[in-house]
């Protein structure tokens, strides 16, 4: 009885000890019922009322973190402290900014990605996180309709496809400053780390009117952080069980009362050479890369714009054969690329002290490339300076735009394909009218006027029209045209220029192109609580004028010539971003697509083009165990691949094939996120079903190869499919499955 009487007082004595929660979940201060309100760590929670009411019972005192979660709303935490009374707690919980970003890429201004008339894409840091990757351009390789591309089996350098068109045809931005271009492609987009990256905005079509030259195919404009919004430190580390390292650092603080910083440290280094397709060659180039980043931004009176960025790079690369060591570095005994790479980068943004809002931009980079490949050499110089005013002037039912803009291009290489440097100022003249019609009509107009000495003068005109029948309902049509001012300067030419003519058939033209895009963006919401995003798009784009180099009619040539026809691209796309439930979020997307070149009545199919593509990313969050999951992945179809000659054994056309990663990420500890995974989870390489991927491995200086007179390689004991050294057979990544483990810390 004594037992009983004091186990009955213990239980009383907790039961008063224990107290409510009391509070109630709102959206804009209107009541959101449904709401699942937890403590993180236990198994006690409530659901809220039809008026947004919840009351969590019998709570002991202590210090707890209260989540408050629901489809398609912002999830929120809030610290709470009970004593010996009952504790009130509310939420306020804004909307999912699916499809409500706010975007500038479109149009040159800040707008609501539902507002804009032009369509965007947008990726945030979040999207980033699910496969983690050491650059921007292998991030990528989940975008709907974008694709990067490998062009190097050895060296590994590409460029990045969008809607089936090549590398030349894609601008890249950096906070809007056109500082990554032709050679720099790859090397612009590695070294910023994700955590300094606000959103990644995607234009898909021409976008010349407003950005010129290379806005052709798209173009894709990184976004950085303002320094005031970054974490007050960051770093972010991850290993693979390939050896590869990649560490993220930075930090934000105050310089005086008038400035911000953002500072950023990115490297990366892989240095274990891997050759498990047996060819003598590494599966992976060998790198070792440091970037450093610094944003400062400075206050001035009534909210005057003023930034300045810079970023220094440098990047030693190398794959070849496996024995290969810095000491063979452009000899002739054992083949390898090796790359030496030194980049600077400076942009910023000045708004005038003037009534109107009048912004000046510029930029300059500088980037210098040291080369072999074999015992070719390769060196390059490259700078791009940019400078750009815009006046912004908003009208009743009218939102105009001006813009006068230079841009410097200076480029020289140590190939027969530049005898000298390419240097060439290229001025710039642009206008638009973002005209009203009524709530839901909408007529966007524009124009750029662009003088190269080269080309004389060249106007490319688009027109986007805007109806937006409901508040999720967006219907749009775009069209216009595009140029690219002839550049035949890439650094693929190195492997191939050494002792090739460069012949220039005619003078050459500027190449043009005509597009139009018809775009419909839905959301949709279900009975169940589920918000679905929907994302359609079908364009055709026309070209003419397109420059191609010919290096099959004469071996010991390249012959540069406009294209005697017309090139068609033409294709729909379509993304679904949905949040089905508490914590479970889908982005699927597709794309199906047709790009061609007709010359002289024949047509063929563009090589290192897909027919196909699908992406995905799903994501499961469990609240109570502090776990989130992710699997990504995309499948490509069949590509026309580069064969040598009609005996080259290797497949003409790639098969469908895969990449799919997944990964487990922790965040159950303070500031502190613990994650790891699987990348390449099929474990997909292109060699499989290949005899091999490149050709004569194992003679790559062609000494064992006879040619005819005409400089062709002949059929021999030795060499019985006539082939010479090639290592541009590529339309997969070589490396093969890997685990990987990564820690992310933050402190905002």
């Amino acid at each position: 009885m004594k037992h009983l009487t004091i186990g009955i007082l213990s239980l009383f004595s907790l039961t008063i000890n224990a107290q409510n929660i009391i509070g109630k979940t709102t959206t804009d201060n209107k009541p959101l019922p449904y709401v699942n309100v937890y403590i993180k760590g236990l198994k006690k929670g409530a659901v809220s009322q039809d008026n947004g009411a919840f009351n969590i019972t019998n709570v002991k005192a202590g210090t707890y973190t209260i989540i408050a979660s629901f489809t398609g709303y912002k999830t929120q935490k809030k610290t709470l402290t009970i004593t010996n009374k009952d504790a009130y707690l509310n939420f306020d919980l804004p909307e999912s900014e699916m499809l409500d970003e706010v975007v500038v890429t479109g149009t040159l201004k800040a707008v609501s990605r539902l507002e804009s008339p032009v369509p965007v894409e947008v990726y945030t840091p979040t999207f980033l996180k699910k496969n983690p990757t050491p650059n921007i351009f292998e991030a990528l390789q989940n975008v709907n309709g974008v694709r990067p591309q490998i062009n190097c089996n050895v060296c590994n350098t590409g460029d990045i496809h969008i809607n089936g068109l090549e590398g030349p045809y894609t601008l890249v931005l950096i906070d809007g400053m056109p500082i990554v271009s032709g050679l720099s492609t790859v090397y612009g987009l590695s070294g910023i780390p994700n955590s300094l990256i606000e959103q990644i905005e995607i234009v898909k079509g021409p976008a010349s009117s407003l950005y010129g030259s290379e806005a052709v195919g798209g173009l894709i404009n990184i976004i950085t952080k303002l320094p005031e919004n970054a974490p007050r430190f960051f770093a972010d580390s991850y290993v693979t069980g390939w050896g590869e390292l990649n560490l993220d650092l930075g930090f934000n603080t105050k310089v005086g009362k008038k400035a911000n910083l953002l500072f950023g440290v990115n490297y990366f280094n892989y240095n274990n050479p891997i050759d498990n397709n047996g060819d003598n060659f590494t599966d992976l180039t060998l790198q070792n890369r440091i970037s450093i980043f610094q944003k400062w931004n400075f206050k001035r009176k009534e909210n005057r714009v003023f930034s300045l960025a810079g970023r220094v790079f440098y990047e030693d690369r190398w794959g070849g054969e496996m024995q290969w060591n810095s000491s063979f570095r452009g000899g002739d005994d054992i083949y390898g690329e090796s790359i030496y790479t030194k980049r600077a980068e400076l942009l910023g943004t000045y708004q005038l002290p003037i009534k109107d809002k009048v912004m000046f931009q510029f930029s300059y980079t500088d980037h210098d490339q040291s080369s072999v490949y074999g015992n070719t050499p390769y060196l390059a110089q490259q700078r791009i300076g940019f400078g750009q005013f815009t006046w912004d002037k908003p009208l009743k039912n009218h939102d105009l735009l001006f813009g006068a803009a230079a841009r410097y291009n200076y480029y020289n290489d140590s190939t027969p394909a530049t005898a000298n440097a390419d240097e060439v100022v290229i001025p710039s003249l642009f206008a638009q009218d973002e005209i009203k019609l009524s709530n839901k009509h909408t007529l966007l107009l524009g124009a750029r006027y662009d003088y190269d000495k080269r080309h004389g003068n060249i106007f490319t005109p688009r027109i986007a029209y805007k109806f937006k029948p409901t508040a999720d309902d967006v219907f749009r049509i775009n069209a216009g045209t595009g140029f690219r001012v002839v550049n035949i300067f890439t650094e693929e030419h190195a492997a191939l220029t050494g002792a090739r003519d460069v012949i220039i058939a005619e003078e050459l033209k500027p190449e043009r192109s005509y597009n139009i895009n018809v775009n419909y963006l839905k959301k949709i919401y279900t009975k169940s609580g589920a918000i679905i995003g929907l994302d359609a798009s079908a364009w055709y784009t026309h070209f003419s004028n397109l420059i191609l180099p010919d290096y099959d009619s004469n071996p010991n040539q390249i012959i540069y010539d406009n294209l005697n026809g017309k090139a068609i691209t033409k294709g729909v796309s379509l993304n679904i971003d949905a949040i089905i439930a508490s914590g479970i979020k889908v982005l699927i997307g597709g794309t199906l697509q047709d790009v061609s070149q007709t010359e002289q009545g024949v047509t063929k199919r563009q090589i290192l083009t897909e027919r196909f593509t699908g992406t995905w990313a799903a994501s499961y969050k469990n609240y109570k165990y502090n776990l989130t999951f992710d699997y990504t992945g995309n499948i490509y179809g069949p590509m026309r691949l580069p064969l040598l000659s009609d005996l080259d054994p290797r497949s003409e056309n790639s098969p469908t094939w895969s990449i799919q990663n997944i990964q487990l990420t922790y965040d159950g500890l303070t500031n502190l996120e613990i994650y790891g995974g699987i990348k390449n989870l099929l474990n997909w390489t292109p060699n499989k079903g290949n005899p091999f991927i490149i050709a004569r491995a194992n003679d790559p200086f062609d000494n064992n190869v006879t040619f005819n007179s005409n400089g062709n390689a002949e059929v021999t004991p030795d060499n019985p499919y006539g082939l010479t050294f090639d290592p541009s057979y590529v339309y997969a990544p070589n490396q093969g499955i890997r685990a990987f483990l990564g820690l992310r810390y933050s402190f905002k």
